[in-house]
């Protein structure tokens, strides 16, 4: 591999825990050969001694008439199925967050083809292994399963793995009228989520043929992957597919049908990529002279089914093309995970957990990192001196640091305690975690433990008990943080193997660690601490609202003045649409941006 370094840590730290340039030769073994209902797959056996099944179809293409549409049952094969390579990405704009390879970053990369999922299972199988369904983070626009290795996690825990694709950006979440199908699934927008729904399926209908028990399926994700855990846990359509799920640094974040679907001029606006503004942008691209007004008299003289028509005749490459003006590193701008009020509800998903018959109400993990934010920060010219596009060191580390504190205490508001609370209300069975390893060290003149610490995605690796990033995995992981790391890695597998057994993470699956006791702020302990050396692992207490984060801020004596706290709490909370946040900004005295 051959990264720069700044792509190479966004890789390490946002993305995970594989991928790599070429495709590595795999020699099929006649000891996976396994007969499914679909047909007989043939996979190999991986280094740490688990069978490795690759690029198993869950769902029929999704392409021509079932683009947007929800995903079909995938067809039978007749024959042995080779299954040592992975199936295609989901289109999306190459981006080192995605470990993409290196020559499409910036480019437009995959296949509409892309339905597809990998099977990690232990040599030695037993009929009922607990299953960990493995859902991709990456802001919903980029990422694949092929950047993901399950084999050490299943060989050491006697658990099956699942990671898998699905719809990314404007394919897996686009919602107009003109696109409506059948029934209230095609028309739902949420075609990323049925994919995941669909996936699920796939897992309760063909994992037994793996040695999985289907009724004891735990999701797990990260970031967007979590995001869309928790739409699992609100969709009706996700109901009985799976047992426990664990959240790892996500949100309940969501966009109303008006958003993803209105003109940004109409009485309910939609957002400014809505399907309808990318409609018109569409007709501006087949006439020079035609400005967005023109566009929106041509769109209105035109039927509904005339617009749908005239979207789905977008070439795949074209569809992303009208994001250009709305990319980053994360491609294209489109509203993702739709309260279409079918799929997924019309209210909040905050709203929805914790009331009767509103959810899904399985035993949760949920947890953030302590520095999540820091790796975004450190890649910002604003926060932190660069050279040759290698971040140095905070401009201002006073700043810098506080900035990271409450950001990531932010992060656990939203993706962590709010959700507890919920869920406990409901009397659902519920553990929070706060990731706390920092023992990256120095690189050269760079302190990486002070620049990124426990940053966003960086545990991914921990979880999973693969370390190798390519040849420059000593940036991170190396000699002088291996001991403490690999304790840290092997104590995390085994909570995480005990939750998908026993939906209690308890001491571990070998019994061997410090007992994570459940979410209880009334009995002293809310969250257990997951880090190495003096630290260590343990319990602690430390529950917090926005209401709390505001009284933190407003007592914190390392601002210098007011105008440093408002900067802190707004940057903080700017992902954030609740309710009580206008109450929480007045105790400070700050404006929210929204508010002008």
């Amino acid at each position: 591999m051959k990264h720069t370094i700044p792509a190479l840590l966004l890789i390490a730290l946002l993305a995970g825990c594989g991928g790599q340039d070429a495709p590595v030769a795999r020699t099929a073994d006649s000891a996976t050969r396994l007969d499914t209902a679909l047909g007989t797959v043939e996979g190999y056996v991986d280094e740490a001694g688990a069978h490795v099944w690759l690029g198993l179809p869950y769902a029929a293409p999704p392409v021509g008439d079932l683009r947007w549409r929800a995903p079909r049952a995938p067809e039978a094969w007749s024959g042995v199925r080779g299954a040592t390579a992975f199936g295609s990405v989901c289109p999306q704009i190459g981006s080192p967050l995605s470990g993409a390879p290196e020559a499409v970053h910036g480019q437009f990369w995959g296949d509409e083809d892309c339905l597809f999922l990998n099977v990690y299972a232990p040599a030695e199988r037993s009929a009922g292994l607990p299953v960990l369904v493995w859902i991709h983070g990456g802001g919903n626009t980029v990422g694949h399963s092929g950047f993901y290795d399950g084999a050490q996690l299943a060989a050491a825990h006697d658990v099956v793995v699942i990671t898998l694709n699905y719809r990314l950006g404007p394919l897996g979440w686009f919602r107009h009228p003109g696109l409506s199908g059948d029934d209230a699934a095609d028309a739902s927008g949420n075609y990323g989520t049925l994919d995941l729904v669909r996936a699920l399926t796939w897992t309760r209908d063909h994992v037994a043929g793996f040695g999985g028990d289907p009724d004891r399926v735990v999701v797990f994700g990260e970031s967007a992957g979590a995001t869309n855990i928790a739409s699992l846990l609100v969709s009706p359509y996700a109901a009985n597919l799976f047992h426990g799920a664990i959240l790892q640094s996500g949100s309940t974040s969501s966009v109303s049908a008006a958003q993803a679907t209105n003109y940004t001029d109409d009485a309910t606006p939609g957002d400014a990529f809505s399907a309808s503004e990318m409609l018109l942008k569409v007709i501006r691209r087949s006439r020079d002279d035609c400005d967005r007004a023109c566009a929106r008299t041509v769109a209105d003289a035109m039927s509904i089914a005339d617009q749908g028509e005239l979207l789905r005749g977008v070439s795949t490459l074209g569809l992303f093309e009208l994001y250009s003006d709305g990319m980053d590193l994360l491609g294209p701008s489109s509203p993702a995970v739709i309260r279409d009020g079918a799929v997924l509800p019309s209210a909040p998903f905050i709203d929805q957990l914790g009331a009767a018959g509103k959810f899904n109400a399985v035993p949760t993990i949920v947890g953030t990192n302590r520095d999540e934010p820091k790796i975004f920060m450190a890649f910002n010219p604003d926060a932190v001196k660069r050279f040759a596009g290698l971040p140095l060191w905070p401009h201002d580390e006073r700043m810098y640091d506080l900035h990271g504190e409450y950001g990531a205490l932010a992060w656990r508001i939203r993706g962590a305690d709010d959700i507890a609370r919920r869920l406990l209300s409901a009397n659902v069975p519920v553990w929070a975690y706060r990731w706390d390893w920092d023992e990256e060290g120095n690189f050269g003149f760079v302190d990486l433990s002070q620049l990124l610490g426990a940053a966003h995605g960086l545990e991914i690796p921990f979880v999973f008990g693969h370390f190798d990033l390519g040849p420059q995995t000593p940036l991170l992981f190396n000699d002088d943080n291996a001991e403490g790391r690999l304790a840290l890695s092997a104590r995390m597998m085994a909570y995480w193997a005990a939750f998908a057994r026993d939906l209690d993470p308890g001491t571990g699956a070998d019994g061997a660690g410090p007992r994570w006791a459940a979410w209880n702020p009334d009995g002293g302990h809310s969250y257990v601490r997951l880090d190495t050396g003096a630290n260590g692992i343990a319990m602690a207490d430390d529950e917090i609202d926005i209401a709390g984060f505001a009284d933190r801020i407003a007592a914190d004596t390392r601002f210098n003045n007011e105008q440093e706290r408002c900067e802190v709490f707004v940057a903080s909370v700017r992902w954030d649409d609740r309710a009580d946040l206008a109450a929480a900004a007045e105790t400070l005295g700050c404006i929210l941006p929204e508010q002008g």
